[in-house]
């Protein structure tokens, strides 16, 4: 059973050139699928996976950034998937899936990228959400290495994965990329300058050869608090996440 129309918001994102419904209670959206979004090196023409869609908001943003793309999306929750199809229309083919169980159709397709913000939670300990969407979406059930699996087994020879994910998993990020993926890039997301990076960009490359790379961070806010209403964000932070520029990946 999908979401009532009460029980919706319509929310703007990239400052307002895209918006997309999302549950007023459960889990939405905010700046990690616009940055997961921006860092994607797609071109027109190129094929995109997003594993684990939710409604679709990086899969939404990626191709208002890059127009004529092939994109697709697997959402498990079957209300998530159906606004997945709302928010991006006859623009993207959303099946309703767990990654574990695809469809014999799509594994018979390659994907110049696969793009997923797995959730950041390990199963067990910790306080659960109170609405089973959200909880769905940020407690892990199914572990992070048979997320990098699954996308390095639909990537095309010479494709990208790209992730973002807590700065605590990345060694095991880095351990499931290790025996199947190449040239992992690394960029850490700091809240502000001097802070510990909490969240991690990651690429990595089918049959990529080049050394790990460790970019500087991205800072997101300015200053060393918060002292006003509004946001803060730094002019780079609020040049993906407000105007739709990509975030520099050298």
């Amino acid at each position: 059973m999908g979401f009532a129309e009460a029980e919706l918001t319509h929310d703007a994102f990239l400052g307002g050139r895209v918006s997309a419904w999302q549950p007023r209670h459960g889990y939405r959206a905010a700046t990690d699928p616009v940055l997961l979004a921006a860092v994607v090196e797609a071109t027109p023409g190129q094929s995109v996976l997003e594993l684990g869609c939710g409604a679709g908001v990086a899969s939404l943003c990626l191709s208002a950034r890059v127009p004529g793309l092939t994109l697709t999306g697997v959402e498990r929750q079957s209300e998530y998937a159906d606004l997945a199809r709302r928010n991006l229309g006859p623009n993207a083919r959303i099946v309703t899936a767990d990654l574990t169980d695809l469809p014999a159709n799509l594994k018979q397709d390659s994907f110049d990228h696969v793009i997923a913000n797995p959730p950041y939670y390990p199963a067990g300990g910790g306080t659960s959400a109170r609405d089973a969407g959200r909880e769905a979406a940020l407690r892990e059930e199914t572990p992070l290495e048979m997320w990098v699996e699954v996308a390095a087994r639909r990537l095309a020879p010479k494709g990208w994965l790209t992730m973002i994910q807590a700065a605590d998993r990345l060694p095991d990020m880095l351990a499931s990329m290790a025996p199947r993926l190449g040239s992992i890039t690394l960029r850490p997301l700091a809240a502000r300058e001097g802070r510990a990076a909490g969240r991690v960009l990651v690429k990595a490359r089918k049959g990529g050869r080049a050394p790990f790379t460790l970019l500087p961070p991205l800072v997101l806010h300015s200053g060393p608090d918060h002292r006003e209403d509004g946001d803060d964000f730094t002019p780079l932070a609020r040049s993906i996440l407000r105007d739709a520029a990509p975030l520099p990946w050298v």
